[in-house]
């Protein structure tokens, strides 16, 4: 994949991914003791939606704006949705990434990391945080954060690692980062997100975890039509020592997360073959 994220914000992955963000923050946030949250590949924090970038491939019509048009939207969005309603603007102008939304959804006690590589996006991120005592940012590679950051002095946190996948190699960089990461904060919740294109790939690093992983690993995927190996065609997400506000089980028996993904597949699908997976790798 060749990863710029101002040309994909708001699509259907970063509904997927910031809506399971934001339900993950939220159950953080029943107990007063301060957590840490740390972004390893931050991005700029929020995109404009009226920019080149994003008006070139217009992802985020099929994505966040087919949900702001939608009459009753799940229940489990709406720290997602009252947060993009917040930060977006009204009709929505802007649509903030995963900083933006953790800082939104932190609370002045808890203290907050964010790392990006790309310097100009970096110098954005800074700009955008500025009067934000609790927030940090570092022109950091994030597998390097996740060795100088873990483990957080307050022993309670959640860390997100939304790489680039701009090759192959990603798979292999995100699987050694996080087996390093967890014998330093084992404790942690973590959300891997992963783009679902070529099966060969992403399975094998599902098929890993489920052999070598830590206790406690789930993978939830989303998906807008039926595989095809020549795009990405779903969005997946690797959780590690998963909030129950996402294993919660309802009366018919599904997880919170499984019920929110599946309703999203409906909502969100581009052809036929859209669905949601849910999968303890290890339980």
């Amino acid at each position: 994949m060749n990863y710029r994220h101002a040309y994909h914000a708001g699509n259907f992955a970063d509904v997927m991914k910031h809506a399971l963000l934001a339900l993950a923050v939220e159950h953080m946030k029943k107990k007063d003791k301060p957590f840490f949250l740390l972004d390893t590949h931050a991005g700029t924090g929020m995109t404009d939606l009226s920019g080149v970038e994003a008006q070139k491939t217009g992802e985020y019509l099929q994505g966040i704006a087919r949900l702001l048009a939608t009459d009753t939207p799940h229940p489990a969005l709406t720290p997602y949705l009252d947060a993009i309603g917040a930060l977006g603007g009204d009709p929505l102008t802007q649509y903030p990434g995963s900083p933006a939304l953790m800082a939104h959804l932190a609370r002045p006690q808890d203290r907050l990391a964010f790392c990006e590589l790309h310097p100009e996006d970096t110098q954005t991120l800074r700009a955008y945080f500025r009067r934000d005592a609790r927030v940090k940012t570092f022109e950091m590679d994030g597998y390097t954060a996740l060795r100088a950051m873990l483990p957080p002095k307050e022993r309670r946190g959640l860390v997100l690692i939304d790489p680039p996948f701009e090759d192959r190699s990603e798979f292999a960089a995100l699987t050694r980062a996080l087996d390093d990461a967890l014998r330093r904060f084992a404790t942690g919740t973590f959300l891997l997100w992963y783009p679902v294109k070529d099966p060969s790939v992403s399975g094998a690093f599902l098929e890993h975890l489920a052999e070598h992983g830590p206790a406690r690993t789930l993978t939830l995927e989303l998906h807008i039509m039926a595989t095809n190996p020549t795009r990405m065609t779903g969005s997946g997400m690797v959780v590690v020592n998963p909030p129950f506000a996402l294993t919660e089980q309802g009366p018919d028996g599904k997880s919170a997360a499984l019920s929110l993904l599946e309703w999203l597949a409906a909502r969100l699908a581009q052809a036929p073959g859209a669905r949601a997976r849910e999968e303890w790798l290890r339980e």
